[in-house]
């Protein structure tokens, strides 16, 4: 940025800022700034510096209290954001376990592409704000490794047991099909060394969504390593994917490949489903009404019922997107219904789905991760009539979702929908529906969303979900897009919430 155009954006997220009710991001101007090429992984620099370990390191034995500063101290002498997102996201996979459970303290990890999509959507000013707070939280994550898991940290591959490189791709796949983490982990060392990036991520797609457990976690996972290290590198792959793969291999109770466990059973049923697709599966057309069906079904049938409606839409010419309407739409209107923990990871592992589907050039597993999305929503329902112990969840239809116009006009408009969020998330979901009718152009309100996350976001979902949500956005037709966007304040943050703990410690941190 040029020094007239840095005085122009925070002279802009001044305004903003008093338009919500809040401070701005001055505090910021006195970090350089992160230019958005740099951000962008550059074709020709396939890794990253290789002397990143002493930054790791500075991030492992820096105390929590201190780190911020240490971190800021860097920056000015000319550490990359490149070099920071790296530290970042390998201090997490060698310092904390993805067990018991894939989500909980290893949040760590699985915030850090979350941090990075909110950093690279937003001016180059803001762009330290994301990384500031997960570096905060790396620190917490350590810390309750420390307690939970003994202090684990990644230990070196047997390379005794690593298999050649043309035995590499079956090993794995053995292992996983046997839910062996010892077995898997030198195995996919040996694969990452040997066989090119598509080509190990194209096998992940294959295993990562294939059961329930850990709230669609599993999935979440896989998806931002691979995104994360398209942005720090394929040379950091091997400790990410085999964090990934011993993720994968957790399990409670009986080993699933000699059980029928309920977790896997979509799974496994779609592997015979996706036989009875079209040829011509992805050549339908949108069809508006075809949408509104599945969100019926999504909302009441079991998940192999939703699963067949999948196919028979499909074998109709109704186009997948259609359907991947129904299902993101779907996925928040469970928030809708009952905002908390589980309906929020129903959107979050929808986009983790999505973005695999995307991925894959496998079409038989492209045809899979359509049907397991779909099923995985009704799990999600499942799952919360199961802890709530209802039979029904409160009857909220994101499609009936009526719109209400902002008394406000303007940007006092969006300062009006954020401040309701704390009093009434429902009139503030149908202010936004009546202000995207107004204001075709959901900008300015996805901007001021983003704002509110980085200074009022206390917990890792607020950036995985508010990333999710933003991303996707532009992932649904544009006639079920703002009714998406809509639901998604049931957990946006509101203007009138504190500000976060990070935010007075970065600015302690910047000296301003």
């Amino acid at each position: 940025m040029s020094e007239s155009t840095r005085r122009e954006f925070f002279q802009k997220s001044a305004a903003t800022g008093s338009a919500l009710g809040i401070g701005g991001l001055d505090f910021l101007s006195g970090l350089p700034s992160v230019a958005a090429a740099e951000t962008k992984l550059d074709p020709k620099v396939v890794a990253l510096d290789s002397e990143i370990e002493p930054l790791v390191r500075l991030l492992e034995e820096t105390p929590r209290a201190k780190l911020l500063e240490e971190v800021a101290d860097r920056i000015h002498k000319g550490t990359t954001y490149r070099e920071v997102l790296a530290a970042l996201f390998l201090a997490g996979i060698r310092n904390v376990e993805p067990r018991p459970n894939v989500g909980f303290k290893f949040h760590a990890v699985m915030v850090v592409n979350s941090a990075h999509l909110a950093s690279i959507s937003s001016p180059d000013g803001e762009r330290w704000l994301p990384i500031f707070w997960a570096l905060d939280f790396f620190k917490d994550s350590q810390a309750k490794n420390l307690s939970e898991s003994k202090g684990w940290r990644m230990a070196p591959v047997d390379e005794s047991a690593v298999p050649p490189a043309r035995k590499a791709r079956e090993a794995v796949m053995a292992a996983l099909d046997n839910w062996d983490s010892a077995a898997v982990d030198p195995a996919i060392a040996g694969f990452v060394r040997t066989a090119g990036a598509e080509r190990v991520l194209e096998l992940f797609w294959q295993y990562a969504p294939r059961d329930f457990r850990a709230i669609g976690h599993k999935a979440i996972f896989a998806a931002n390593a691979k995104r994360t290290l398209d942005t720090i590198g394929w040379r950091h792959a091997e400790p990410v994917l085999r964090s990934l793969a011993y993720a994968l291999t957790f399990y409670n109770g009986s080993n699933p490949a000699k059980s029928d466990d309920a977790a896997d059973r979509s799974g496994r049923k779609n592997r015979e489903l996706v036989k009875q697709f079209p040829e011509n599966w992805r050549d339908g057309k949108v069809d508006e009404s075809a949408t509104v069906d599945m969100l019926a079904a999504l909302r009441e049938a079991s998940d192999q019922e939703v699963c067949q409606k999948c196919v028979d839409l499909l074998k109709k010419g109704i186009s997948p997107q259609s359907i991947w309407d129904a299902i993101l739409t779907g996925s928040c209107e469970l928030l809708m219904r009952k905002p908390g923990i589980v309906s929020l990871h129903s959107v979050t592992s929808s986009n983790a789905l999505r973005y695999a589907y995307e991925q894959t050039g496998n079409d038989e597993t492209r045809r899979w991760l359509l049907l397991q999305n779909a099923a995985f929503v009704t799990l999600f329902r499942k799952e919360l009539l199961q802890r709530e112990k209802v039979d029904r969840l409160p009857q909220l239809s994101i499609d009936k979702l009526e719109a209400l116009s902002p008394k406000a006009s303007g940007p006092e408009a969006i300062g009006e929908i954020f401040a309701e969020l704390a009093k009434d998330r429902a009139g503030a979901a149908k202010k936004v529906l009546g202000y995207l009718k107004d204001h075709p152009q959901p900008k300015e309100l996805i901007d001021a969303a983003r704002l509110l996350v980085f200074l009022k976001g206390n917990d890792t979902h607020d950036y995985k979900f508010s990333s999710a949500v933003l991303e996707d956005y532009y992932n649904i037709s544009p006639g079920w897009r703002d009714r998406f966007l809509a639901a998604s304040v049931f957990h946006l943050r509101g203007s009138t919430e504190p500000d976060n703990r990070l935010v007075q410690r970065t600015r302690a941190a910047l000296k301003v």
